[in-house]
């Protein structure tokens, strides 16, 4: 699943970033997306990754969602946004009120899921996807613990 998503990356950004897309993908240690830090969703179809997410601790009220992807061979059927909804759901249960996160200025899709989902944008969504660069969001859960 990683490899799909580092190729994926590699794809649509190349080295625009000034590095590789697996620079980004294992910025972080594999404890970072386990309990209690954090969590990793994969969604198999006879036993082979179609969608996966994860998310990490930022703060004690507060993940970041990371890592959302659904196979190309299975877009459009809306497993990203089940993805979503289960990692918000897990967070809920841990106790977290607050989710953050970010997707690239060449992932048009993935801002529209985030926006029909409820997440606010922290940049202007007039402006052309090139020049925010990285679209942050932000989404309230629950009531703080």
């Amino acid at each position: 699943m990683l490899r799909d998503l580092e190729r994926e990356y590699d794809g649509r950004y190349g080295n625009l970033f000034g590095e590789p897309a697996s620079s980004e993908i294992y910025r972080y240690p594999p404890e970072a997306f386990t309990a209690p830090n954090g969590t990793f969703l994969l969604l198999l179809r006879a036993d082979a990754p179609i969608a996966a997410g994860a998310f990490m601790t930022i703060d004690q009220n507060t993940v970041e969602i990371k890592r959302v992807w659904t196979h190309p061979d299975h877009r459009g059927r809306g497993l990203a946004r089940l993805v979503l909804a289960e990692l918000e759901a897990e967070a809920v249960r841990r106790g977290f009120s607050e989710v953050v996160l970010s997707t690239g200025p060449r992932q048009p899709e993935a801002v529209r899921l985030y926006l029909a989902t409820g997440y606010t944008p922290l940049f202007d969504p007039t402006l052309d996807a090139e020049t925010i660069v990285m679209h942050e969001f932000r989404k309230s859960l629950a009531a703080p613990r």
